[in-house]
């Protein structure tokens, strides 16, 4: 049987200094998000937005919707490798975050980014009236709506497009059959949804937290 290996903060840093370099501005969104305590965990991993960045680039991505963009790390990183076609919705219901993310994209020179500052499920909605399809939906918000939101994107989401969600692993959490506190059960639940889904391809990946990602059939 195979070995696994036990990942820990070492060897987290050796993966990340042996992948693509960081541009300026991502470091200093991680440098910022580090002075804000514990939120900065709302933050996605870096060898996360590595992974999403080869994602893209080898799936031809050009049209990107983001769920939950906190202060722009995830939606930078995706921006940066996008054709000079493409472009990135995010969503966030924070103007607090929107504004320090907007500073963030300002100073890299993107141009590639629109932010909707408000909850997302209403946004959701405006984008799928107006017959909005995407590429690439990265899922990343309030856990309490995971499923509404993976429901909506499913209809928003091209055919061969790829829904990916992150913090499906819940910390290792998901896996203890002891714990049951809110948000545990909320994320077994969906990916449970999303295991019995038969309208993707999907496969759960220990990056960070889990990312799951989807294939529409």
């Amino acid at each position: 049987m195979t070995k696994h290996i036990n990942f820990n903060e070492l060897l987290e840093k050796y993966i990340i200094n042996h992948s693509e370099n960081l541009s300026d501005t991502q470091k200093e969104i991680i440098n910022y998000n580090k002075s804000l305590g514990d939120q900065q965990k709302l933050q996605i991993s870096i060898s996360q937005a590595q992974f999403l960045q080869t994602i893209i680039k080898i799936s031809s991505v050009k049209k990107i919707l983001e769920i939950g963009s906190f202060t722009g790390f995830s939606a930078l990183s995706m921006a940066s490798v996008l054709p000079d076609n493409g472009f990135l919705i995010s969503l966030d219901k924070s103007s607090e975050f929107s504004k320090k993310a907007k500073y963030f994209y300002d100073k890299a020179n993107t141009k590639k980014i629109k932010q909707i500052i408000k909850p997302a499920l209403e946004s959701l909605k405006e984008l799928k009236k107006s017959g909005q399809k995407f590429d690439l939906i990265f899922i990343d918000a309030d856990k309490e709506n995971y499923v509404n939101y993976y429901e909506m994107c499913i209809e928003l989401v091209n055919k061969s497009g790829l829904i990916i969600i992150d913090n499906v692993l819940w910390h290792g959490e998901v896996a203890d059959e002891t714990n049951n506190d809110k948000f545990t059960n909320l994320i077994r639940d969906f990916n449970k949804h999303v295991k019995e889904d038969k309208r993707v391809t999907k496969n759960l990946t220990p990056i960070g937290d889990g990312l799951t990602v989807c294939i529409k059939k």
